[in-house]
């Protein structure tokens, strides 16, 4: 197991990995036994092991179940042009003690140094472990729905269209539409939230969801490959891949600073031997320098730093997944502990974004009736959180929608279609504008949420709707503040007047509306125009989608949100919750922490024992220490993550 393993890929099959740690297991122990019991015959001065052959022998045989395997790895790394691995490094180190008859230490060396790697592999695992559980909720079959008989088949070959039938306590394979009225799902393996939630009948259901309560029947929207748990499986598995600044510093660090050491460690015996044949007076005892330099390169070897950095990104990656958080690579988990300046849209993000008609106000010779198909007939086929609102409405209502031709979306204002040869139009008030349609002044005045339609040339009426905060909305802004960000604004393309009203309930000072795409765009590039604003936009739309990306780190809202926002955003949070916001700014605080910790541990140790190796004031026993146990030591701190991150 090399230092640098928590950042492979792939899961290797349960039953070979305990085969790995149980062989593990007898190495390491047949080794401790005979290095313990070769001491003790050695500390008693029994007769027999006084023959060098005998105590050579026996400490080889110590040797070779904890050493053969290390060896193994260095032959290896050299074949790939990696010469100066900390494999090469322990053999060469190990070979030299028992060159010098150092028997006792040089098995020690290795036999500690295998036995941290075996702690490193299970601390992997252990940060894995969050991350590895997703790998478990992927439902192996699908019962469709054909023709009234049930037929199972594996989720990959389920089409988009088909019915599929999932019982109480099964997982859901695939997304689609609920088709039962209502039912409960455990949603834990997407959000991390255990407590069971309600999906009503149209609503979505996300592959990896259990149902809890009855027989539910789901209708598939997306293939295997697109669904939710897909994506979040992609997302996560992928995420070592995209290293933090402090990684990719240790790793081009490691690669220069450990060829100089090995230089410097061949000059502790050149540089006295040279000296010696200047100065008579000089002894030079070249198995004492080589000793020393054999101590110099056991401390050299930067297994601490080269392990314990990599494995802590991993487990506050796997750490925030666990709690509905997930990070898309360890730079992104470095990045936020950068921001100051964190910047809100409006509507599905700190709003519920489930509107319900409130009002249908109509022009004398509309009836209400007409105005609400109209308007559910040009929005049907719309995913915004409004447009599904007026359609429930028109259901709830019993009115049928009328059929539509092509019907296009313009951004920022609303929709436009033809009915009939005529035009209408169904939007919000800048749409009117732009097609220079006459309405009502007092329309600009109303505070909350209107949709407006008109007919051909003539405006119609309007839909009042209402939206309403999320219940830890108020607790997002807290814990930002909380958190010493105080720079915290929204960007919504509602109405100046209902972003001004949300923003006051929140105690947020700069909220801005009317905004188009591009008007949000714009601001963004504003803030990033000061280079001390370090930006989280945090949205859920595809119109957010522009300045989830232009941000230092976006954050995207993944449970409600589009899927341009979730590929486009550096953070996914699955529990829709906006709280989480701060949640993953105290993630990438303590990961950053817990790194320097041990930076600062491993520089100043073996800084501190390679100068008294150097000047033969350590021996290999402290050199065992300075590698191994600062390894050991940087691992245990690197998990603790785990259980700070909250």
């Amino acid at each position: 197991m090399s230092c640098n393993c928590c950042c492979t890929q792939g899961h290797p099959v349960k039953k070979e990995k305990k085969n790995t740690l149980l062989k593990d297991y007898w190495r390491i122990t047949v080794a401790g036994l005979l290095l313990l019991g070769g001491i003790a015959i050695q500390a008693m001065d029994i007769g027999f092991f006084q023959e060098e052959y005998i105590a050579f022998g026996w400490y080889l045989l110590a040797y070779l179940p904890v050493g053969l395997p290390v060896m193994k790895e260095a032959w290896e790394s050299i074949l790939q042009k990696d010469i100066f691995s900390e494999f090469t490094l322990m053999s060469i180190a190990t070979l030299g003690a028992f060159y010098i008859g150092e028997y006792p230490e040089g098995v020690a060396v290795m036999l500690f140094y295998s036995l941290g790697e075996m702690f490193q592999g299970k601390a992997v695992n252990k940060a894995q472990r969050n991350i590895s559980a997703l790998l478990d909720v992927r439902p192996e079959v699908a019962t469709i729905i054909r023709d009234n008989e049930s037929i199972v088949e594996v989720p990959q070959n389920v089409q988009i269209g088909e019915i599929i039938e999932v019982k109480a306590g099964e997982r859901v394979p695939l997304d689609g539409r609920m088709l039962n009225e209502v039912a409960a799902f455990n949603t834990s393996a997407l959000t991390g939230e255990s407590r069971p939630r309600n999906i009503r009948k149209g609503e979505y259901v996300l592959a990896g969801m259990i149902a809890t309560d009855k027989v539910v029947r789901i209708q598939v929207t997306k293939t295997f490959e697109k669904s939710a748990l897909s994506r979040i499986l992609e997302l996560v598995q992928n995420a070592s891949e995209r290293k933090a600044p402090a990684e990719l510093f240790i790793r081009k660090f490691a690669r220069i600073y450990t060829p100089i050491v090995t230089g410097l460690a061949v000059l502790i015996v050149l540089v006295p031997f040279i000296y010696s044949l200047t100065d008579a007076s000089f002894v030079f005892t070249f198995n004492d320098w080589l000793y020393r330099a054999l101590v110099f390169l056991v401390i050299s070897c930067p297994c601490a730093l080269v392990v314990s950095i990599p494995l802590g990104y991993f487990g506050g990656i796997g750490a925030a997944s666990r709690l509905g958080v997930l990070f898309k690579g360890g730079n992104y988990l470095d990045a936020i502990t950068k921001i100051n300046t964190v910047v809100f849209d409006k509507t599905g993000t700190l709003t519920k974004g489930t509107f319900n008609v409130q009002l249908c106000k109509t022009q004398p010779g509309i009836s209400k009736e007409e105005l609400i198909r109209l308007a559910a007939s040009v929005e049907r086929n719309s995913t915004h959180p409004i447009a599904k609102a007026i359609v429930n409405h028109a259901e709830e209502k019993n009115i049928t929608p009328v059929s539509t031709t092509e019907v296009t979306e313009i951004a920022g204002y609303g929709l436009e279609t033809n009915i009939e040869g005529t035009r209408i139009l169904v939007g919000n008030i800048r749409l009117l504008s732009k097609y220079q349609v006459s309405y009502p002044k007092e329309l600009s005045a109303i505070p909350d949420t209107i949709v407006v339609c008109a007919i051909g040339t003539e405006y119609a009426g309007y839909l009042l709707l209402s939206d309403s905060l999320k219940e830890d909305a108020f607790q997002a802004v807290e814990e930002l503040k909380a958190l010493n960000i105080n720079n915290i604004q929204i960007l919504s393309g509602d109405r100046q007047s209902i972003v001004t009203n949300f923003a006051q309930k929140l105690g947020i000072t700069k909220a801005y509306g009317d905004l188009l795409p591009d008007g949000k765009i714009k601001y963004v590039e504003e803030l990033r125009q000061d280079s001390r604003n370090q930006i989280a936009f945090i949205g859920d739309g595809i119109n957010d989608a522009p300045a989830l990306a232009l941000s230092n780190v976006g954050i995207a809202m993944g449970g409600l949100g589009s899927d341009a926002a979730i590929e486009t955003a550096d953070v996914v949070i699955q529990t829709d919750q906006p709280s989480k916001v701060a949640t993953a700014i105290r993630a990438g605080k303590q990961t950053r922490k817990i790194m320097w910790q041990n930076i600062s541990l491993a520089f100043g140790i073996k800084l501190l024992v390679l100068i008294l190796g150097a000047g033969g004031l350590a021996t290999l026993w402290e050199a065992v220490f300075a590698d191994v146990g600062v390894a050991l030591i940087a691992i245990v701190n690197a998990v603790r993550i785990q259980k700070l991150i909250k």
